[in-house]
């Protein structure tokens, strides 16, 4: 006899500060463990699978993620209640937005979708340390506004085969940027923030494993006079054999928005 399966859609938010990234690794602490945990004593007995629309990576945060789950047996009664449950059970840098149903024929993974990412930083001199989840901290003086206009070149279509790590044979490099702005930080405040820092707005539909952190970590080589404008322009060319040497720090990326177009949370 086949096993009733339910699919629900839910939105989340995490501080990634304290986790190995998102998806389940022997021996480490990652938000997709926390979640399996919490939902196998939650949902007591019942078989439940759980799929993320993406990965981030170890300390990366997220303002808004969504996962897929799927329940096995019974459907949830009352969704307002469980999502209560589940955040009474959840640890404080965990919080579940909304959840609702959807069906079989929705994919989390291969359905269109725009991702927004948000990289925050700020740039001189030494912060607080409380600032530490939350902020990328350079300690050089940048040049803010040449970083402006080099981010701006990284928008439209391009190839990034140099801007991500351990490049597989059949990824596919060319890919869209809808828009990438570095503007002065007015997401996230607090009193110990330094009096300015800024933040990187990056959006598209699909972005390789550490895309959003080579591409600030190429501004930053040219905030520091390390790279210019033109080596930006041609490390997006598909002849490039460019090497770029800096990562970004984890800490100062947030998943900002992730938006579906026939599915709405």
């Amino acid at each position: 006899m086949q096993v009733e399966r339910y699919c629900y859609l839910v939105r989340l938010q995490y501080l990634g500060f304290r986790y190995s990234g998102w998806q389940k690794q022997p021996g480490q602490k990652t938000v997709e463990t926390m979640l399996s945990k919490t939902l196998k004593f939650i949902l007591d007995g019942q078989k439940f699978k759980i799929l993320g629309a993406g990965r981030t990576d170890a300390k990366v945060s997220a303002l808004s993620m969504v996962f897929e789950l799927f329940i096995e047996g019974e459907p949830l009664v009352d969704m307002e209640e469980f999502l209560q449950l589940f955040n009474d059970n959840l640890p404080p840098d965990i919080r579940v937005l909304a959840i609702t149903e959807t069906d079989s024929s929705f994919n989390i993974i291969q359905d269109a979708k725009v991702k927004e990412y948000v990289y925050l930083f700020s740039h001189g001199k030494k912060n607080h340390p409380f600032c530490a989840p939350f902020l990328a901290n350079i300690l050089n003086q940048l040049d803010v506004d040449l970083m402006q206009k080099g981010a701006e070149l990284f928008e439209g279509t391009h190839n990034f085969k140099i801007y991500t790590a351990r490049l597989q044979e059949n990824t596919k490099t060319e890919r869209t940027i809808i828009s990438c702005e570095l503007k002065e930080n007015k997401l996230l405040k607090a009193n110990f923030f330094p009096e300015k820092s800024y933040a990187l707005h990056v959006s598209g539909k699909g972005f390789m494993r550490y895309q959003i952190r080579m591409i600030m970590g190429a501004l930053i080589q040219l905030g520091k006079g390390e790279l210019s404008l033109v080596d930006i322009q041609d490390s997006l060319k598909s002849e490039s054999t460019m090497k770029l040497t800096y990562v970004a720090p984890g800490s100062g990326l947030l998943l900002y928005g992730l938006h579906f177009e026939n599915q709405e949370i």
